[in-house]
């Protein structure tokens, strides 16, 4: 039997599970225990692991087995139950975390001795082509990563960045609720410009300070909200000169902040909470 804890971030939900000293087949548990009606019911798990390189490992899976660099609400969650369970406690205000993205710090908001909050440095956001990467006919890597893409009778303008993970956005004038994310992101995640495939974002400006987003994830499909997601759907809308220093971003499952300091690392700021707790029989 394994214990897991639910929790969600702005309507991100992922399933957390202490994977110390445990053997098991993370790709098909993932697959497994994030189905609605069969399963939990999650956006992924966050599994915990020793780290040589910092306080503490996570490794992200998706709904579809396939393993994620890395997971902007996914570390929030991670780092509330690593320091609400007792497996680590953070230093000076500070926590470690290594990634398949490398080690990210986080700074938690406690109250009570639990987290509710955290703000994760998610990284200098990539705007080089080969380091998304995408692969796209007559575009280098010292070009803007900006393109236009036909989808079911939809012209997208897309820019594309890494933020430790592949994104594609498109700042749209249509309203984004009234857009078919589904059925577009679905193509666009597996279109062969994107190698690695590409988590596919549709953004309205709403203000030089605040952007309504919607996210498909790779892996996941459309979800309530992301942590990398919005940091893309943020910095995308920034390198286009369309918003400033500080952002809100209005998601489906509630709204995350996203700010740059003098060295342009993106911040990513949300709230943490606990669902419930289990155990997996399987």
């Amino acid at each position: 039997m394994l214990h897991f804890v639910k929790l969600q971030g702005a309507g991100n939900d992922y399933i957390a599970i202490d994977g110390r000293e445990k053997s098991y087949d993370w790709n098909q548990l993932s697959l497994d225990m994030s189905r609605p009606g069969f399963g939990v019911g999650s956006d992924g798990i966050v599994v915990v692991f020793d780290s040589d390189q910092a306080d503490i490992r996570m490794r992200v899976y998706n709904p579809d087995g396939s393993e994620a660099e890395i997971s902007g609400n996914g570390i929030r969650l991670f780092t509330k139950f690593v320091i609400d369970q007792g497996i680590v406690s953070p230093s000076k205000g500070i926590l470690k975390i290594e990634t398949g993205d490398g080690v990210k710090t986080v700074y938690p908001e406690l109250e009570n001795g639990k987290v509710i909050s955290s703000k994760v440095e998610m990284g200098i956001p990539n705007f080089i082509a080969s380091k998304i990467p995408i692969s796209v006919p007559k575009l280098s890597d010292s070009d803007k990563p900006k393109f236009n893409l036909e989808i079911l009778g939809h012209n997208l303008e897309i820019t594309c960045l890494s933020v430790g993970n592949p994104h594609a956005v498109c700042i749209m004038e249509q309203n984004v609720d009234d857009f078919p994310l589904v059925q577009v992101g679905s193509i666009v995640e597996k279109h062969e410009y994107f190698p690695n495939r590409i988590n596919f974002e549709i953004v309205n400006i709403i203000s030089r300070d605040k952007i309504r987003a919607r996210i498909f994830e790779r892996g996941a499909g459309e979800t309530l909200s992301s942590g990398t997601g919005s940091t893309a759907s943020a910095s995308a809308s920034r390198y286009n000169g369309l918003v400033d220093d500080s952002v809100e971003v209005i998601l489906d499952g509630g709204n995350l902040n996203i700010s740059w300091d003098k060295k342009d690392m993106a911040m990513l700021e949300g709230p943490s909470e606990e669902v419930f707790s289990g155990i997996w029989p399987k």
